[in-house]
């Protein structure tokens, strides 16, 4: 048995240090050619979706012939004119719920589709049917439930909501506690509902190459999903620790079949 112990060693030393194996790609936008100049994803706003709140204000030079176009200078009663969910649950007296149609319902002007609109293309629409009415109209539009949700190997994983609407997926790691050393920069999941197709995208990120603030994905829209998935290392170890335990398991069950056995051949 002891020739054979040198050879036993040399075996587990090689399997440690093939486990042991460095992590790569740690560093955020780390791959880089510096020799050719980084511009960054031009911000192209957010793109109204079902379900979003949104606050309208409407300014003009008369205050008073301005006032029934805001739901909070209307009375309380009135206040049913931004609609409601498709839970039933009202909207806050200045918000507009866009509808499982994709419109909002606005006073005097009644139902308007912007589903798919950017903020600023609804802004536009709005000004221009308000000119029938009002003198040089102005209209502010925001959005009221920014959210997005993080899984995966980072620090705070959930949903997040997000104090302003122009951010990005680095800014989305940080709001989540960043990556784990666990995590795989490299291929990060972003999963994004398509209006043109139908239904969601799974789109792969990776977070170590400089080239991601080119990325047409850089910047997300309300109701994005990030799914940061383990390295490799961790998912050989869960495995590695899972067939350990099944051996455990069967082990016992067998220790205990003999155990009984022996016991009745001695009886």
């Amino acid at each position: 048995m002891k020739k054979y112990f040198p050879v036993f060693t040399v075996i587990l030393t090689f399997f440690f240090l093939s486990s042991c194996k460095p992590k790569k790609n740690i560093v955020y936008l780390s791959n880089n050619n510096f020799e050719q100049e980084i511009s960054q994803a031009k911000y192209s706003g957010l793109h109204i979706q079902e379900g979003d709140k949104l606050q309208i204000l409407v300014s003009a030079f008369d205050d008073i012939a301005v006032r029934p176009f805001n739901l909070s200078s209307m009375p309380s009663t009135a206040s049913s004119a931004s609609g409601k969910d498709s839970g039933g649950s009202s909207a806050a007296p200045s918000e507009y719920v866009v509808t499982s149609e994709g419109q909002i319902i606005f006073p005097v002007l009644g139902a308007i589709y912007c589903k798919g609109m950017t903020k600023q293309q609804l802004k536009a629409d709005l000004e221009s049917r308000l000119k029938r009415y009002l003198t040089d109209p102005m209209v502010n539009v925001t959005l009221a439930n920014f959210n997005f949700s993080v899984l995966g190997e980072v620090g705070s994983p959930g949903q997040k909501s997000s104090p302003t609407e122009k951010i990005n997926i680095l800014q989305a790691m940080a709001l989540s506690g960043d990556i784990k050393y666990e995590g795989n920069k490299t291929n990060v999941k972003l999963i994004r509902y398509s209006e043109e197709e139908a239904k969601d995208k799974v789109i792969s990120l990776d977070l170590s190459e400089a080239s991601i603030v080119n990325s047409p994905y850089y910047y997300l829209q309300q109701n994005d999903i990030i799914y940061v998935e383990p390295d490799r290392n961790k998912q050989v170890s869960v495995n590695n620790n899972s067939s350990v335990d099944q051996w455990i398991k069967y082990g016992g069950v067998g220790l205990g079949i003999l155990t009984l056995i022996f016991t009745l051949t001695r009886k």
